[in-house]
């Protein structure tokens, strides 16, 4: 169960393997862009967050787009990316709910073959799944406005305490290795994942 302490900046949550980890927040004396938000020329970097229902894409190797989830989406102008757990039954039955599901930093976008769109890669690649810390704790601005006025997904129109909240979930990936075909940052997760059958129709639904 995760737990805060704001007066020292601290998150505590306890993986599936019961190991309690410790994030620094330093919530309230970080710039908008956090810790690590800010591109170069000090701009706070283009941030793509959006709610998620299912486990499977990205995969483990940090491919964004490998079941063509947010499909046109996929081609905007970001720098980073968050996915968070919606708040719907189907993200619930997975574990992901209202939690930081992955973060990606430093897109490369490619086609690749037999897939629809564009497949995205990225320099800093951090999968949590259903292990991930609570966004409404980490960010909970960003969180009450998207769960609140159910929001799919936003990237340009942060304010500056939303634009903060993002640098701190960024800031959790800064060290993270690349996406790669040895598989990517990742922390302990779930065995649940959408499978690759016609009864896999969530991934479909998740394009855009």
């Amino acid at each position: 169960m995760p737990r805060s302490d704001l007066d020292t900046g601290k998150l505590d949550y306890q993986s599936s393997d019961k190991v309690i980890i410790t994030i620094e927040l330093k919530r309230r004396k970080v710039e908008p862009g956090g810790l690590f938000g800010k591109a170069k020329g000090g701009q706070v970097m283009r941030t793509l967050i959006y709610k998620r229902t299912h486990t499977g894409d990205p995969d483990k190797n940090g491919r964004f787009g490998i079941h063509d989830c947010m499909r046109s989406v996929r081609t905007w102008g970001f720098e980073a990316v968050i996915g968070v757990g919606g708040s719907s039954a189907e993200p619930e039955s997975h574990g992901l709910a209202r939690k930081v599901n992955w973060i990606g930093i430093g897109p490369h976008k490619r086609p690749a073959a037999g897939k629809p769109g564009l497949i995205v890669t990225f320099d800093h690649f951090l999968l949590f799944e259903s292990d991930g810390p609570s966004f409404p704790e980490l960010a909970p601005k960003l969180a009450n406005r998207m769960y609140s006025k159910n929001v799919r997904k936003v990237m340009n129109s942060l304010d500056r305490k939303e634009l903060g909240e993002v640098g701190n979930i960024l800031a959790l990936a800064k060290d993270a290795p690349p996406s790669s075909a040895g598989g990517a940052g990742r922390v302990k997760i779930s065995n649940k994942c959408v499978p690759l059958t016609p009864s896999a129709k969530a991934i479909k639904s998740c394009s855009s």
